[in-house]
């Protein structure tokens, strides 16, 4: 059986000194990282925005759907994010970044990723330790994979600066279009707040989509214990004290399992 390798694994660690030097944090952008014949099929297994197995957040900090239930993968997507965790895979990432990694086989908070028209997600900090491994999650991998996507309809990624006073994102540094089969790699340990820039208006039915997968390490010293992600506001949401108050429920593990399971029930 000839070798499943749908990514150069050589180019990933030639580019590492890139990675390493990134700003605000380390990070990478990489173009055509997927073989094409398996971006294009990866592409064609991705659900329509309302399927009912989506698992739905639509709030003022993020719209989107996503799905991490392995089940639901058809058999490309299925093969692909196994690759992903593969030892192959998980020690060319660790050469990268420096630092050993593991895999997440849970997906946790990984998996398909949707935005449609009207998508959305507030720049904030990752969980940090993991809720059920107890290792922190160091580095994220998204790999975009709508076709034909227009930069006007939005989506953009993007990273801020750290404001150390506020524990909040300070300045935003790098804004990167969503392209297909384009992957972003960053290290999501440094105080690393991102998310989309410019709220998605797209099209017809028109999706954002992408494969998101997350790898995991040994705590480092004096890492966050937090456990859900923390947001921050946008510009013209800082005064508003519902929104306050649901960041801080979005960052409790339990009250947050509350809040979503009622959104998903209205779904």
């Amino acid at each position: 059986m000839e070798k499943y390798q749908p990514v150069s694994l050589q180019r990933v660690i030639a580019e590492k000194e890139n990675f390493r030097s990134g700003e605000p944090f380390p990070f990478l952008v990489m173009d055509n990282f997927v073989e094409a014949e398996v971006a294009n099929k990866l592409a064609t297994e991705f659900p329509k925005v309302h399927d009912k197995r989506l698992f739905i957040y639509d709030n003022p900090l993020e719209v989107k759907r996503a799905l991490n239930d392995w089940n639901a993968y058809p058999p490309y997507t299925y093969a692909f994010f196994q690759y992903l965790n593969s030892p192959e895979v998980i020690n060319t990432f660790s050469e990268m970044i420096g630092v050993q990694l593991y895999p997440d086989h849970g997906l946790h908070g990984g998996g398909w990723h949707i935005h449609g028209n009207g998508g959305k997600l507030n720049p904030h900090l990752d969980y940090s330790i993991h809720p059920k491994m107890g290792l922190q999650r160091k580095l994220n991998l998204i790999i975009y994979l709508s076709k034909d996507w227009v930069p006007d309809w939005g989506g953009h990624l993007g990273f801020w600066s750290h404001d150390e006073e506020t524990n909040a994102p300070r300045k935003l540094i790098q804004e990167t279009s969503v392209k297909f089969n384009r992957a972003v790699l960053f290290d999501t340990t440094l105080n690393s707040w991102h998310g989309i820039t410019r709220q998605v208006n797209s099209p017809n039915g028109t999706t954002r989509n992408s494969l998101a997968i997350y790898y995991l390490a040994e705590p480092a010293i004096g890492a966050s214990p937090r456990s859900r992600a923390l947001y921050a506001p946008t510009e013209d949401q800082k005064d508003d004290n519902e929104i306050q108050d649901l960041i801080k429920k979005r960052a409790d593990l339990e009250k947050s399992k509350g809040t979503y399971a009622q959104l998903k029930d209205k779904g």
